[in-house]
């Protein structure tokens, strides 16, 4: 493919590694160190005049850190007369604050605080996946497209789960309710979900099952997890409601603190992630973790944002 460059940042060069690979294309040349004083600085190592610019970043790992590092990215390839610079962020940082609850409402917006900052360095246009608030789109004025993990969780569950015709997909919150009964309507299966109540932040008080999973798999989807307190209270709480086995399968493993120690101590039988953020390391610790590779359906979103075809495709099929 003619004008168009591939940039990695340092959060998760194997995914943008697999995504170039996908595209028949080589990583753009950078180089990004920080000065003694912490300041990060990144130069561009080849020409961008002209060129279609794609950098890939997650927001992982250090995320302050990385975030700045992506600003600083698209701002120098910006002033490097680039023609159009888009930031692929497979798991968006900040996803989490989007709105001010009724307590507290002083709490900031830091997602949109993030969009501003993206839109202000230069990029041009953004691609993600599963956002942890689909309106997040929103906070931007430039387009967005929103890419879904969902057709590759359909075809694992398809080929992993001998006994998928007779499991009910659980929500582990009310916020979940519409992927989760996406994904049981696709299936033509049951879905249930779990009311929980906080107290606090990260921690929960209680949960309710709304739904009927008695001598089924059960098979908790959500769109991230971090220390895992939800998603391992909702196992338990499946299993003492009769559930026979206990899957997870998460868009973006943060895996944070206790995180690892409570999923080896759980019922689960596979805690399944995506590679939106690495997981090599947690692989180490944590045998019931599974990766679905999703650079493929990244590597289709670029090729036809980069052909100005429609990308909506992806929506409902996992390219070959």
């Amino acid at each position: 493919m003619p004008n168009i460059k591939i940039f990695s940042g340092s959060s998760h060069p194997d995914l943008s590694q697999k995504i170039a690979d996908r595209l028949g294309l080589e990583l753009g040349k950078v180089v990004t160190k920080k000065f003694s004083n912490q300041e990060t600085c990144v130069e561009i190592g080849e020409s961008v005049r002209g060129e279609d610019v794609y950098i890939v970043q997650s927001g992982c790992g250090e995320i302050n850190d990385n975030l700045m590092e992506l600003l600083i990215m698209i701002n120098a390839c910006k002033i490097a007369s680039a023609s159009r610079v888009s930031a692929v962020i497979p798991c968006f940082p900040y996803a989490r604050q989007d709105k001010k609850d009724k307590v507290g409402s002083r709490a900031p917006i830091s997602a949109k605080l993030v969009a501003n900052m993206l839109s202000v360095s230069g990029a041009d246009h953004i691609i993600t996946m599963d956002l942890h608030a689909s309106q997040i789109q929103g906070f931007f004025d430039i387009p967005v497209d929103n890419l879904y993990a969902e057709p590759a969780v359909l075809k694992w569950i398809k080929e992993n789960i001998p006994e998928w015709k007779n499991c009910t997909i659980v929500s582990p919150d009310a916020g979940g309710a519409k992927r989760v009964t996406s994904i049981a309507d696709r299936l033509n299966v049951d879905f249930a979900l779990i009311h929980k109540e906080r107290k606090k932040a990260n921690e929960v008080d209680r949960m309710v099952l709304v739904g009927d999973v008695t001598d089924r798999v059960a098979i908790l989807v959500d769109d991230m997890a971090d220390t895992c307190g939800t998603i391992c209270h909702a196992a338990d709480k499946l299993i003492s409601a009769g559930a026979t086995k206990v899957y997870a399968i998460l868009t973006h493993g943060i895996f944070s603190g206790p995180a690892i120690t409570r999923i080896n101590n759980a019922c689960f039988e596979a805690v399944v992630v995506t590679n939106t953020i690495p997981q090599e390391e947690k692989i180490k610790h944590c045998p019931k973790i599974q990766v679905i590779d999703i650079s493929m359906i990244l590597a289709e979103a670029i090729r036809r944002t980069h052909n100005g075809e429609s990308v909506s495709y992806l929506f409902s099929h996992v390219p070959l």
